[in-house]
């Protein structure tokens, strides 16, 4: 490989490009326009712009994908996470046209990436795991007669999802059908497919992961474990290695029964084989994330193993670089700084980021793909950085961890920073009976936590495109849209637009930017306070809107629409 292209966006592309410096190789970003002046765009080699806005038109697109590649020379592709790194049909389609596929097989990723296929491969080589249906439901029904049968709380769960899309928990028979549905929606916007299974749910589970490296024929490596129980929504916030508190014969059983679910398919690449920890000590097999993750630099810090370079590597055929499990040395967390306030729920917060105070100093390492003036797009995830810790203990890393947090200062969005500094010196959390498990966050921490101010919504940093001649030539000049209005307030010319009316207290209004996925309601329903109205997707997440007063709801938004933040969707007379 002389030359890769990333296919993706923010800290996942700045992780790779850097790698791709240390190991000798070219590197070439690619953008959505409001991108375009994104970090990882500046640290490439060489950039391409994919020409669209949204992530349908530009890291979901393979055609724009594929033609960035062929413009750009490249002879390899690095799909990063998210988007299309698990998508088989991506990866047949690089490979088609003659590129380096940097990740599994497809093959394998159509055996593992969906869910009731890899729970069959689980049975078949003694995986523990919960009951469960081993077809896609045609239906709510069939969810509803499963928990009849198993019993409640059960977890619907989009066949080739992940990051906690197409994910719900349901604890009452009543909340069965519409979980359903709500789960097949959010499959479809996130993963194009909305295949759904079932299985029982364990409580106040543990959420634990083996990291492990294949070299395509046969040879898996386990790397080591990770503790991810530290959620909300279904989705990771803190992340430490090695998992805490697991006895020999747990470490043993997780690692051995990731390494025979990987070797089954003779697995390439990096993956990630998850499995659930229950209270009881009951382990069961949940999922397997054929990709790099997000929380790879905890296992990186205390194995020494740079896992990007282990990809580049498998990749160019020369296999994993070792072939025992590395023993650990310390511990480390990892805590994902997102755009996101906790005291709103964990409610996305997208807008610029005006002031960055990284923390520094031994064992610190901060993995981002925002500088201060940088934005938070509110077309994509609410990620701003990683910060990653490591000392020699568990308790060590947390008194660093302390430290760091209370270094680290972030103007401009709300973030989740006050909510790590109140996680660190929770007892549950902090010492050493570590109780906490993957719904503690609503259940125990989430009442504590206070509303931060909201950012001003962001300018439209898109590009506006004008065909030019250039020597005889036609080419096609993208042109900042902000730019465009400094011309126009420059000039003198006005927009016409007044000053915004002052609110009328019948507005029902949107919490965050998101597309409106679901009216709850019918137009000229009644509705009482607290009813829950529309559905919006925000940043990944479903976010319900709930109706701020009673009365006759009139609809001003349609399924679809994107929505900006506070703007008027309906109203409540």
């Amino acid at each position: 490989m002389k030359k890769v292209l990333i296919a993706n966006r923010g800290e996942i592309a700045v992780r790779v490009i850097r790698a791709c410096a240390e190991a000798g190789i070219a590197s070439v970003a690619v953008y959505a326009d409001q991108d375009a002046e994104a970090l990882h765009v500046r640290l490439a080699d060489e950039a391409v712009g994919l020409g669209g806005a949204t992530a349908a038109d530009t890291y979901l697109s393979v055609d724009a994908l594929l033609a960035a590649a062929e413009r750009s020379g490249a002879d390899a592709v690095h799909p990063g996470y998210g988007f299309l790194s698990e998508s088989a049909a991506f990866a047949r389609a690089v490979e088609g046209a003659g590129l380096t596929w940097i990740g599994p097989s497809p093959d394998s990723i159509d055996a593992l990436g969906d869910k009731m296929t890899a729970r069959r491969i689980a049975q078949k080589v003694g995986a523990p795991l919960a009951a469960g249906t081993d077809e896609p439901l045609s239906g709510p029904a069939e969810a509803v007669a499963f928990a009849e049968e198993h019993g409640l709380p059960i977890a619907i769960k989009a066949a080739f999802g992940g990051g906690g899309r197409g994910l719900k928990v349901v604890r009452e028979l009543s909340e069965v059908a519409e979980a359903f549905d709500a789960a097949t929606r959010e499959a479809i916007v996130a993963f194009g497919r909305g295949e759904c299974f079932v299985e029982r749910f364990l409580e106040s589970p543990r959420h634990i992961e083996v990291q492990v490296l294949g070299d395509g024929e046969g040879a898996v490596v386990v790397v080591g474990d990770r503790d991810c129980s530290m959620q909300r929504r279904n989705q990771k916030l803190i992340e430490e290695a090695p998992a805490p508190g697991l006895t020999v014969q747990q470490r043993s059983e997780i690692h051995e029964a990731a390494r025979r679910i990987c070797a089954e398919v003779s697995y390439r690449g990096a993956g990630t084989v998850e499995f659930l920890l229950a209270a009881d000590g009951t382990i069961s097999f949940l999922e397997v994330n054929t990709r790099l993750q997000v929380e790879h630099p905890v296992t990186e810090e205390v194995t020494g193993v740079d896992l990007v370079r282990e990809q580049f590597r498998i990749a160019s055929g020369e296999g994993v670089s070792f072939d025992a499990t590395p023993e650990p040395q310390g511990h480390a967390f990892e805590f994902r700084i997102n755009a996101e306030d906790p005291g709103r729920g964990f409610l996305p917060s997208p807008g610029r980021v005006d002031a960055l105070r990284i923390p520094g100093g031994p064992g610190v390492r901060w993995d981002s793909g925002i500088e201060a003036g940088d934005a938070v797009q509110p077309a994509f995830d609410s990620m701003i950085a990683k910060l990653i810790v490591h000392a020699e203990t568990r308790d060590a890393a947390l008194v660093r961890a302390r430290r760091a947090l209370r270094e680290l200062s972030i103007d401009g969005p709300a973030t989740v920073v006050g909510f790590d500094r109140l996680a660190v010196d929770a007892p549950d959390f902090a010492t050493d009976t570590f109780a906490v498990h993957t719904q503690w966050i609503e259940s125990t921490l989430l009442p504590r936590l206070e509303p931060q101010l909201r950012p001003d919504p962001l300018e439209d940093t898109g590009l506006q495109r004008f065909g030019v001649e250039i020597d005889g030539r036609r080419v096609v000049l993208g042109v900042p849209a902000a730019l465009l209005r400094g011309f126009a307030a420059s000039s003198g010319s006005s927009s016409g637009q007044t000053d915004a009316a002052a609110s009328d207290p019948a507005d029902l209004t949107a919490p965050a930017p998101g597309t409106l996925v679901r009216w709850l309601v019918d137009d000229g329903a009644q509705v009482a306070a607290g009813d829950a109205v529309a559905v919006l997707d925000a940043m990944k997440m479903e976010t319900q809107i709930t109706a701020h007063r009673a009365g006759t709801i009139s609809q001003a938004a349609a399924v679809g629409d994107m929505i900006a933040a506070n703007a008027v969707i309906g109203r409540i007379g």
